[in-house]
């Protein structure tokens, strides 16, 4: 996977958090209204996690001791769950429990700027295989008021003078927003602008020089010394929920082959050609493609049109003719169709869309 590609662990952490655990973070004094919290029979208070990072930290924490350890980039799929006001639920878009495509990777300082780097540039090619490339960055800086973030002034300095350099060596779009940083560390945001001009965020980068500091986080340099490792927060998607609502928002429901639910539909003039489309549908399975073969008891041109308004990319048309004649009718979603080909060059061509993530 991309992941592996890139260098990454995937891992997985409780959803039941102890407080404790929140408060050496900062979360609990930070976040807590946001946050569902649970009493245990131990008489504990527990918290169901609404982000991963300081659970990623107890990961670092069971046997980093050495540079040579670093970077270490750790990944979760993880379910969190946030106390959002029911006014601003909506849909898939913000949800009070989601999936976040999370990841936190713990440098050295003289990695920072590298590592920082190569994660905007595997967010910008990993969205670009959706089909998605109008692209802005917004670099989040600290509030000027003291309440409202945590650590050492100098330290948000660097991180931030580090987050602006690699920004801007994007060669994107760059805006400066003073105050809508973390309470933790300065990021970088992703923006993205749809097919018809509206803009969403998606990608965050953020550093963090703060949680490795409340932790105790150290490893021993190459000179034997005690150091602090630098965090980066990174979530590509935002949520995969939400992501997938901007995409269907982006594609109006006509997603590019590789990425439709159901790639093809095999449509039978009659009853008895359902078995010949079976056969096909058990060749293009095994190549990987999503199939399904429509038996319903409706006309054959309402099938067509179901399958056609639920924006199916292909649907393979089978009668006695092309029974008879190894073939089908090879119907695309905007309503053309090519009729009479060739088994083998249906399954080719709709094998040959996916590899190239055509939109067709």
């Amino acid at each position: 996977s991309r992941l592996d590609d890139a260098g990454y662990v995937e891992v997985n952490t409780p959803q039941l958090v102890d407080r404790a655990l929140w408060e050496a973070s900062g979360h609990w004094e930070k976040f807590r209204e946001n946050m569902f919290i649970s009493e245990s029979d131990e008489e504990k208070t527990l918290a169901i996690k609404p982000m991963n990072c300081p659970c990623h930290v107890q990961i670092f924490k069971q046997g980093i001791t050495s540079y040579r350890d670093l970077p270490l980039k750790l990944a979760e799929y993880g379910l969190v769950h946030r106390h959002e006001m029911s006014g601003v639920v909506q849909g898939l878009f913000r949800t009070r429990g989601f999936t976040q495509d999370d990841a936190h990777l713990f440098v050295t300082p003289e990695q920072l700027e590298e590592e920082t780097t190569k994660v905007l540039e595997f967010v910008l090619s990993l969205l670009g295989d959706f089909g998605l490339t109008d692209f802005r960055l917004e670099l989040s800086m600290r509030d000027d008021e003291k309440a409202k973030w945590i650590g050492d002034e100098a330290v948000w300095a660097t991180a931030t003078d580090a987050l602006r350099r690699v920004a801007r060596a994007s060669g994107l779009e760059v805006v400066e927003e003073p105050g809508e940083a973390a309470f933790y560390g300065p990021k970088i945001d992703l923006k993205v602008t749809d097919a018809i001009g509206r803009s969403w965020q998606l990608s965050t980068v953020q550093l963090d020089f703060n949680l490795p500091e409340r932790f105790d986080l150290e490893y021993t340099a190459a000179d034997g010394s005690k150091q602090r490792p630098i965090m980066i927060h990174r979530a590509l998607f935002g949520s995969i929920e939400r992501f997938f609502a901007i995409l269907l928002e982006h594609y109006a429901g006509a997603f590019p082959v590789w990425l439709a639910p159901v790639q093809v539909v095999g449509v039978p003039v009659a009853a008895d050609y359902a078995d010949y489309l079976d056969d096909i549908a058990a060749q293009l399975r095994s190549k990987g493609v999503r199939v399904e073969i429509d038996r319903s008891d409706e006309r054959m041109q309402k099938k067509i049109r179901t399958h056609t308004l639920m924006k199916v990319p292909f649907q393979l048309i089978a009668g006695g003719q092309d029974r008879d004649a190894g073939s089908v009718s090879f119907r695309f979603r905007d309503g053309t169709q090519d009729n009479g080909v060739p088994v083998d060059e249906a399954i080719r061509r709709i094998v040959e869309a996916i590899d190239t993530k055509a939109h067709v």
